[in-house]
């Protein structure tokens, strides 16, 4: 695919997604093929390669004799990435952000507790810089910086876990708290204490204590919790 076509695929699929995930396009509604390709400006080659990703998502589905169809709510793969970007970026936000946060409460802590166990000299290493990145932009307004630093962290100790089910996450949690900082639901500076306890989660990691590395995690999850109570009530 050409860069020019590639753009316009991705530009259907944000449109498409995006509706479809807003409930503008509700389950049972028929997608036809020409009026995208009208709508779009696009070719019917674009949309069908378009639909072929949202089928892979388990957001639509082609039926013979009737077209495609917008599945139900409950049958979409609502780990996607892009399906909790586009969720993310809708009404349903709140809801959603509290959904992956209680996620991510679930997880993390349980993965940070193996990480301590199983993590190599490298890992530790990477996960101390991380969390002094966060130290480093947690003040002036830096949050693009802050957040890459802290994707990076959570991605770390998800991989250090030694469980590749956790460690497939990692992009689940990159958008959860992408979404977080581009659509405002973060302090213009984050909050101190979180930006403490990342760093102490990488000193217990290292120092292989999984108790107070899980336990320091819990704490990071309830505090994104009570921020979200304030931010995205």
């Amino acid at each position: 695919m050409t860069t020019e076509g590639h753009g316009l695929h991705t530009h259907v699929l944000d449109s498409l997604g995006l509706e479809i995930t807003a409930g503008e396009y509700p389950p049972g509604s028929v997608l036809r093929t020409d009026e995208l390709a009208q709508r779009f400006d696009v070719s019917r080659t674009v949309v069908r390669e378009v639909i072929r990703v949202l089928e892979s998502m388990h957001l639509v589905e082609s039926r013979r004799r009737v077209g495609v169809t917008v599945r139900p709510t409950e049958e979409w793969n609502v780990y996607d990435p892009r399906v909790i970007r586009w969720r993310l970026a809708g009404a349903d936000r709140p809801r959603q952000l509290r959904s992956l946060t209680v996620l991510r409460s679930a997880i993390e802590p349980v993965a940070a507790g193996l990480a301590a166990r199983h993590a190599t000299a490298e890992q530790c290493a990477a996960l101390t810089e991380c969390a002094l990145g966060m130290v480093a932009t947690s003040r002036g307004h830096q949050l693009e910086g802050y957040l890459k630093h802290d994707v990076a962290f959570h991605r770390i100790v998800l991989n250090a876990s030694g469980n590749e089910m956790f460690a497939r996450l990692g992009d689940v949690v990159a958008e959860v708290l992408a979404g977080r900082t581009h659509h405002q639901v973060m302090f213009e500076d984050p909050d101190p204490a979180a930006v403490t306890l990342h760093v102490q989660v990488a000193e217990a990691v290292r120092e292989g204590d999984a108790d107070r590395a899980e336990r320091l995690t819990r704490e990071i999850a309830v505090g994104a919790l009570q921020e979200l109570d304030v931010l995205a009530p």
